[in-house]
């Protein structure tokens, strides 16, 4: 996977720390045949990015206290990542081993299963709307959405999820997607209307949901 903004030697260093693990900027520029300056500047960068962090070791007698670098989990889309393929390869098999109504009982179940964990997490009815939204929002970027809670004019609210982390599985399966607005809805409860009014897969470029008070 090729990141924008990501310099070849950058890159070399990541793939270096990932495979050697933590490191001194010392180890680093001689497996690189780099000089120590360059190697800092490069960490620095990255640092700033948090593609890396660094973590002071105690000295070694009277010498300067030293530190060794490695990659966060910020870091991971710099790496070749397959989840996507093994998701949809697992749908392909429910649908192949069970059927459609197969396949529709697995979503089910995911979908009670979300609703379940969003109960437990969202205020309840007796807040502000803007509350729940906005723990709606922090959930989902919790789960990679990317989500953010927008005002749109009072007692009304939009979700806008800028990144779907599961998008090949919807393809692959739209099941997927069709749940989430009853996710939502069954989540928040009756006192809200829920409406998807873009949809990633239907060719907008985010999914949004507008979210109002019934009352």
């Amino acid at each position: 996977m090729r990141e924008h903004g990501i310099s070849e030697a950058k890159r070399r260093l990541m793939h270096y720390l990932k495979v050697e693990g933590p490191c001194t900027v010392g180890r680093i520029a001689k497996a690189l045949g780099m000089t120590g300056a360059a190697i800092r500047q490069h960490l620095a960068a990255l640092e700033a990015g948090e593609r890396v962090a660094s973590e002071p070791i105690p000295p070694k007698g009277r010498g300067r206290p030293s530190s060794v670098w490695s990659v966060t989990e910020n870091a991971a889309a710099m790496f070749p990542d397959r989840h996507g393929e093994l998701t949809v390869g697992l749908i392909e098999a429910v649908r192949e081993a069970f059927g459609a109504d197969g396949l529709e009982k697995v979503v089910k179940s995911r979908a009670a299963e979300q609703i379940r964990e969003y109960r437990k997490m969202l205020p309840s009815a007796n807040e502000s709307l803007k509350k729940r939204v906005e723990a709606l929002a922090r959930r989902r970027s919790a789960e990679g959405y990317m989500a953010e809670a927008v005002r749109e004019k009072p007692g009304v609210y939009l979700l806008i999820e800028h990144h779907c982390p599961i998008c090949d599985a919807a393809e692959a399966c739209i099941g997927l997607c069709s749940a989430e607005l009853d996710v939502f809805q069954r989540a928040m409860g009756p006192d809200v209307e829920i409406e998807r009014t873009s949809h990633l897969l239907s060719g907008g470029d985010r999914c949004v949901y507008r979210i109002r008070s019934r009352k």
